[in-house]
């Protein structure tokens, strides 16, 4: 059975065009992973469209905003699929299979009967799909060049652009002996990696951005190129988006976070502002005077179109998140670590609470001590930061923790005891005192990188798990070891069960294993996952469910009794990283290496 995906913070701002503002003005849509987005601007509820099982790779609306279609990237050798979905009951209409890897682009026509795909580099194939059917109605290569976008004029079914490396090609359509035809319009001498297009309402021409930073004109009718812009200062780091004002006028965004409002009449500058992340997505409003803006940084901005005042309205991780942390017995906000930054997020509505930042380093693992007065994080320049979790001030630092990167730590349940592991393998036991941080204990029992501590509920006992394949148990009184498990893997994770008589372990070889906490015994070996290594497990309160997750990118809920899935969540793109029951036990939050927050719904009377 599904698990039932509750909310998602997060959004797949490298997928160009990925953001786009319905026809109704009420709702945003957005890729976010495997899972598609459909938000409301004003209520902030979310549905989710569920049927991709890779990333998905492209979004179009259809005029009326009855239909929308998406495109995935799928593994070497394999098709990868589209899907038309009826925007209305949130139902798949058809699923359409051709394209090798990569879908690349798709676009509706006008009167929303056919629907143009664009293949990616490993595929190169134009095809038209008859929506009502879902079968092709004709295909063609586009040749060596790889493709990059296709539009369908906006008056006609027959007429669609597309725009390659170097290439402008106008198509026609026969339906009826079921060909594409196609002629190249000519560029004369300018030689230009084109990345996007957008075609005047007239469809008399088009405007296509380079990835050199300019824009060309080009006249449609003629199949002529017309001119260039701006003259003097293109744009950094390519043309990445591109939109049509009602007066004429473009919107253009960069890739080094420009965003520049061009004049119609000489395709110069008429205004600019800066964003985080380069704009990859611009979604006007049905009047035009505002529009969304959605960047490679994962940020949603809301902007003037005169003064192109930008609102940030969204923002969430772009990078890996490392670790996901819950206060103790709280379960309103939690926090998670990437490179870069800490972040505390309201668990209710998904907004961003604070952010914590540290350039140019990654943060590891994160905490809350049990008194709820510091965050404690572990970082790559191998030191212990603590943080006043409402300010973000920071409260103090651990220097030289561990060599290389501190990789995980755990706060006793009086607060005055930090157990942390690094890079090099060593357990250190820190003091911490209103004025002072000193180290109590170091042992030095692994070889290899320490992936997770836990403490049992007395913490008299603490358990590490390394990658050189050995989980140790050590006596805090003594600072000695108790027991050593070793296995052939790379451990990522141990959990002690609520009554202590056992540990969950997991890692490279796919395993799941119980272990008895009196003789350090194997008990039970589980299969974690078919295809890839499991990272991530999470046991709840009671001991009788556990959650597990990984390169496979399936979240997997398991009675913890019988071994066996009971239920499994569908909408990572990336490795799932770790994994978090909250403390009221109602959810069950997952991150992964493509920057997204799922919330799932915890299956009541399971846990």
């Amino acid at each position: 059975m599904e698990l039932e995906l509750s909310a998602v913070i997060g959004f797949s701002g490298g997928v160009m065009q990925g953001l786009q503002l319905h026809p109704d003005n009420e709702h945003i849509i957005y890729p976010l992973g495997s899972t598609i987005v459909i938000r409301h601007i004003i209520n902030r509820n979310q549905t989710f469209l569920r049927g991709h099982d890779q990333r998905v790779s492209c979004i179009t609306i259809s005029r009326s905003g009855n239909l929308i279609a998406s495109g995935q990237q799928t593994h070497m050798g394999f098709q990868a699929q589209a899907i038309i979905w009826d925007f209305n009951t949130k139902q798949q209409l058809q699923v359409i299979k051709l394209h090798k890897v990569l879908v690349q682009s798709l676009h509706f026509s006008a009167n929303e009967q056919y629907l143009a795909s664009l293949g990616g580099q490993d595929d190169n194939m134009l095809v038209i799909w008859d929506v009502a059917t879902g079968k092709g109605q004709c295909g063609s290569t586009i040749g060596h060049e790889p493709g990059f976008e296709v539009k369908f004029y906006n008056n006609s079914d027959r007429s669609l652009v597309t725009v390659q490396n170097l290439l402008v090609k106008i198509w026609e359509a026969d339906y009826v002996e079921k060909k594409l035809a196609f002629r190249n319009i000519n560029l004369g001498n300018i030689k230009r990696q084109i990345l996007n297009l957008i075609i005047h309402p007239s469809d008399q021409f088009a405007y296509v951005g380079t990835r050199t930073g300019d824009i060309l004109e080009l006249n449609l009718q003629t199949a002529l190129y017309k001119r260039a812009g701006p003259a003097r200062k293109l744009f950094a780091q390519g043309i990445q988006s591109m939109a049509l004002l009602p007066n004429g006028d473009l919107l253009v965004g960069a890739g080094d976070g420009t965003l520049a409002k061009l004049g119609s009449q000489n395709l110069q500058v008429k205004i600019q502002t800066e964003v985080l992340g380069g704009p990859t997505s611009i979604s006007l409003t049905s009047d035009g005077t505002h529009f969304f803006l959605g960047t490679s940084q994962s940020n949603m901005y809301f902007v003037d179109s005169d003064e192109l005042k930008a609102e940030l309205r969204n923002t969430c991780h772009y990078e890996k998140i490392n670790d996901i942390s819950f206060p103790s017995n709280y379960s309103e906000v939690f926090a998670t670590c990437s490179f870069n930054d800490i972040r505390i997020w309201n668990a209710r509505n998904r907004q961003e609470l604070l952010r914590i930042q540290v350039p140019n380093l990654e943060c590891f693992c994160i905490g809350f001590t049990p008194d709820g007065k510091s965050i404690i994080s572990g970082w790559s320049d191998g030191k212990l930061r603590a943080f006043l979790p409402q300010s973000g001030k920071l409260m103090y630092v651990i220097n030289d923790a561990h060599r290389h990167g501190l990789t995980a730590l755990i706060s006793a349940n009086n607060s005055t005891r930090i157990i942390s592991g690094g890079f090099e393998g060593e357990v250190r036991v820190w003091k911490i005192g209103k004025q002072t941080q000193t180290m109590e204990a170091s042992m030095k029992e692994h070889r290899g990188r320490v992936w997770a501590i836990q403490t049992n509920r007395s913490n008299e006992f603490a358990v590490s798990a390394s990658s050189d394949g050995s989980c140790i148990v050590w006596d805090l009184r003594s600072f000695t070891r108790l027991i050593c498990l070793f296995e052939s893997t790379m451990f990522k994770q141990v959990l002690y069960n609520p009554d202590e008589s056992q540990l969950l372990t997991t890692g490279s070889d796919r395993k799941i294993t119980y272990w008895d906490t009196f003789d350090g015994q194997s008990i039970r070996m589980l299969d974690g996952s078919e295809e890839g290594e499991v990272n991530a497990l999470a046991i709840s309160r009671d001991g009788n469910s556990f959650a597990s997750g990984g390169e496979d990118q399936r979240v997997k809920y398991w009675s913890y009794d019988e071994g066996v899935v009971l239920y499994e969540g569908i909408g990572h793109s990336g490795s799932v990283t770790k994994i978090a029951f909250s403390p009221d036990q109602r959810t069950l939050v997952t991150v992964g290496t493509e920057g997204a927050i799922f919330i799932w719904d915890v299956p009541q009377g399971n846990d």
